[in-house]
């Protein structure tokens, strides 16, 4: 089996779009939550929060209605992403991308609401007014991975990972073993998401959602016992994964090493997380990467906020590491990016792994007794040295992820 290493990185965030920026806000310990009026437009609303993505500047010569005319937002995000990623790993531009030995491996929960929402009001008003040649590309559920290989003209696999909250990871994940089977020697993984009040809507009719309305800094509150729910954010984000020693040859900056993918469903109940199913996910994981659970340092956590997700999780993380495993949610600094979360938590966990520290859980104060003892990082974060860090995701339909992550010397 082959290899596989992070060679670039690509970021579009609620925190930032690069390292030192989200280093900087992680660091400070404040949010990105924030009060939006647009949704207090729908009735029967009941959360006003949402984490939107940093301000982002596009250059008109690369992104123009010609370049564009396929993509919704969360494409273009998505897009961008795999641009800064490119350029990044100093591949951008260079000839093996149209080799077709090199591919995407990407999702997001939909495509753009918006356009769904046309074919909707076809179906209402019974005409096809608006309905134009790209409505459906747009709303597509792969449209981010099949506009990011149409732009940059790439001729390998194409894997769609729409999974909700493991579109991200999954991309990530599934681009490894096409690289590892010797299939690609590079890939595209990552996930992205637009914010949008259906998306919240999901979620608010669950009475998921936080109410805190009035206090956006204090919420999302992960294990935390007087937590309310969890907040929506936006985003993108794209590792390029490339084969070991093709990495070397070519003298790329590397990362981390990717070694260990565990995922499977849960097989019981579309919304209900299962504990046993999500530990079973992160010793697939370990077995993959051949290690045993003493040797991982840190446990990213999806830690969204909502009482079962928060309680089912910790569970399964104490079945597997026991109390000794320090774990915190990126969740509580920028809401749940859903498609996006799993490609931009591996990209921060892998740089906090770089830095030799850990974020801390924002709003964590009085750890819910329902939830299994760990040891939950709080206050100022952390300073962790280790070696292998592990990134976990879990989504409506049980669909379960973990991804290892080792350290590059």
């Amino acid at each position: 089996m082959r290899r596989v290493v992070v060679t670039g990185f690509g970021a579009l965030s609620p925190l930032g779009h690069d390292w030192p920026t989200v280093f900087a806000r992680l660091k400070a310990r404040e949010n990105a939550v924030q009060v939006l009026d647009s949704l207090a437009q729908y009735d029967g609303m009941l959360t006003r929060l949402g984490a939107l993505a940093a301000p982002y500047e596009l250059d008109e010569k690369l992104y123009n209605r010609k370049t564009t005319r396929s993509m919704g937002k969360v494409a273009v995000m998505a897009t961008r992403s795999a641009e800064l990623a490119l350029r990044d790993a100093g591949l951008y531009g260079d000839p093996l991308l149209k080799s077709g030995k090199v591919g995407v491996s990407f999702g997001s929960s939909s495509g753009s609401p918006q356009y769904i929402g046309d074919f909707g009001r076809m179906l209402l008003h019974k005409t096809t007014e608006g309905i134009t040649a790209t409505t459906y590309i747009k709303m597509m559920s792969h449209t981010a991975p099949v506009n990011i290989g149409v732009y940059f003209g790439l001729t390998g696999r194409i894997i769609t990972t729409s999974s909700a909250c493991t579109s991200g990871s999954a991309g990530i994940g599934y681009a490894y073993e096409a690289i590892r089977s010797g299939a690609q020697v590079a890939m595209l993984a990552g996930g992205a998401e637009e914010f949008d009040a259906t998306q919240v809507a999901v979620f608010d009719t669950l009475f998921a959602t936080s109410t805190t309305n009035d206090k956006p800094k204090l919420t999302p509150r992960p294990f935390d016992a007087q937590r309310d729910g969890l907040v929506l954010g936006e985003g993108a984000g794209t590792l390029i994964l490339e084969e070991l020693e093709h990495a070397k040859a070519r003298g790329a900056t590397i990362y981390a090493e990717l070694v260990g993918f565990g995922t499977n469903s849960d097989g019981t109940h579309v919304t209900n997380p299962n504990h046993l199913t999500m530990a079973q996910a992160m010793r697939l994981a370990l077995e993959d990467a051949q290690l045993p659970p003493e040797a991982i340092g840190y446990v990213n956590a999806h830690g969204t906020a909502t009482q079962p997700g928060d309680i089912a999780e910790s569970a399964a993380t104490h079945a597997v590491f026991g109390e000794r495993m320090p774990i915190s949610s990126l969740k509580s600094y920028m809401g749940h990016t859903l498609g996006a979360c799993g490609a931009l938590e591996a990209w921060m966990t892998i740089e906090m792994q770089r830095e030799k520290w850990v974020s801390p859980t924002l709003n964590l104060e009085t750890i819910d007794p329902k939830c299994a003892p760990l040891d939950y990082v709080r206050g100022e974060g952390r300073v962790i040295d280790t070696e292998f860090v592990m990134t976990n995701n879990f989504a409506f339909g049980g669909i379960n992820t973990s991804l290892i992550f080792r350290r590059w010397a």
